[in-house]
């Protein structure tokens, strides 16, 4: 027997018959997850850039600063796989939501409040860990919630809000640091936490099937994580999307810090808000697309649109190469809301598509995700030496090579993995 987030009792054979039928979620629960994701995005964003401006402002060196950063990025990788586990194992994926941003909105605040080494050192790892619970924990919401059918647009749907949370936020944050205090910005992420909570529980829990929300009902002997990651590196179409997410986030990961030292280095009087716009306006981009990319992965298919993402990336990298102009750097930049959008959508989308019937889609997610940190935190590294030994114009080159090498992968390898059948 199962238990759903009330503590219900839901048979195994219930929740299979209402795996099959076609989900018709409530309004109510349907505002409730866009608030959840919007006001989630909002949390998330003082946990960005913020942190090193405020830990600066408090007379932090450089060295400490990078040391938090970097034992973030490292538990946040390390969390990734252990997160998708927890979620596919938890009754009530509503109440591992809530735990989790919570924790979140505690580490702000106590940011805030204390910013000493080892509350900001918790903090940071709070945080990390978890954001590895709750980005797969609102995807498996959603999968629960409307089913395969629906999911490509309803991925869309999150992709928009979470898009629009956080460029609101950047920008509202940004205004309370530059009008009160940079303090004020996490004061202000943790008191978020509390709108999110609100739409969270407006999720009818009942709507919600865990059958679905898994990825299915799990094969005999996966229930542990080293089984589970066994029969998922033995599907082929999972481990070539992870290795084109993980080209993905080399090529990008390290593309916009880089333009942005340019934009510096080019129009110091005008950089900052350069650099602001071209963090903004990509996110109002992604907005708006991301729901015409969630119904064409159904229409289309799911591999047209990872190429163009790819291409939009390559085609970026390759302008960074050639532009000099600052604000033609910016216009460039706009390009990664195409990226952007196809890849926030069509990750889990695709990720739903290959684990369906195994149980492990949240550990899948975590697989995906750590393949993503991996890329990421390689190429932050390997572009910035080539900057500094060999130039941008070679770094920018290196990453529109490894963008196309990603394109190349998708077109000549990766499978189309849209269902033939629809399934509730």
């Amino acid at each position: 027997m199962q238990n759903d987030a009330r503590g219900d009792h839901v048979t195994s054979s219930e929740n299979a018959a209402i795996a099959h039928k076609t989900p018709r979620p409530s309004r109510a629960s349907r505002r409730g997850l866009d608030g959840f994701v919007f006001f989630t995005a909002d949390v998330q964003t003082g946990f960005g850039a913020f942190v090193a401006v405020y830990l600066t402002a408090e007379k932090w060196t450089q060295v400490d600063i990078g040391l938090i950063l970097t034992i973030g990025s490292l538990v946040g990788l390390a969390s990734q796989i252990p997160g998708g586990a927890a979620v596919d194992a938890t009754r009530s994926i509503r109440r591992t939501a809530a735990t989790a941003i919570i924790a979140i909105g505690a580490g702000a605040l106590a940011l805030a409040a204390w910013p000493i080494f080892a509350v900001v050192l918790a903090s940071r790892i709070a945080q990390a860990v978890a954001s590895s619970v709750l980005a797969p924990a609102m995807a498996a919401i959603s999968l629960g919630l409307v089913g395969r059918h629906a999911i490509g647009e309803r991925l869309g749907r999150n992709a928009s809000f979470a898009s629009l949370g956080t460029g609101l936020a950047a920008a509202g944050m940004g205004a309370c640091g530059y009008y009160l205090s940079n303090r004020a910005v996490f004061f202000v992420a943790a008191a978020m936490v509390v709108p999110a909570l609100i739409s969270l529980f407006q999720i009818r829990p009942d709507e919600i099937n865990p059958d679905r929300a898994h990825g299915g009902r799990p094969r005999s002997g996966s229930a542990d994580i080293i089984s589970g990651l066994r029969s998922l590196l033995a599907d082929r179409s999972l481990v070539i999307f992870a290795g084109c997410a993980m080209l993905f986030q080399f090529a990008n990961a390290a593309m916009l810090p880089l333009a942005a030292s340019m934009l510096t280095l080019r129009s110091s009087q005008a950089a900052t808000i350069l650099v602001a716009t071209a963090i903004v306006v990509p996110q109002f981009i992604v907005a708006a697309l991301s729901p015409w990319v969630g119904r064409k992965a159904e229409q289309w298919g799911r591999r047209p649109l990872l190429i163009l993402g790819f291409g939009a990336l390559a085609v970026r990298g390759a302008f960074f190469v050639v532009v000099i102009d600052p604000h033609l750097l910016v216009a460039v930049q706009l390009l990664d809301g195409i990226s952007a959008a196809v890849l926030g959508v069509l990750t889990p989308l695709t990720i739903a598509d290959v684990t369906r019937g195994t149980g492990h889609f949240n550990l899948a997610q975590g697989m995906v995700g750590c393949a993503v940190g991996v890329g990421a935190a390689i190429s932050t590294t390997l572009i910035g030496y080539l900057s500094d030994h060999f130039g941008s114009h070679t770094a920018f080159l290196t990453m529109a090579g490894i963008a196309a090498g990603g394109f190349a992968v998708v077109w000549l390898s990766m499978p189309e993995t849209r269902p033939n059948t629809s399934e509730g």
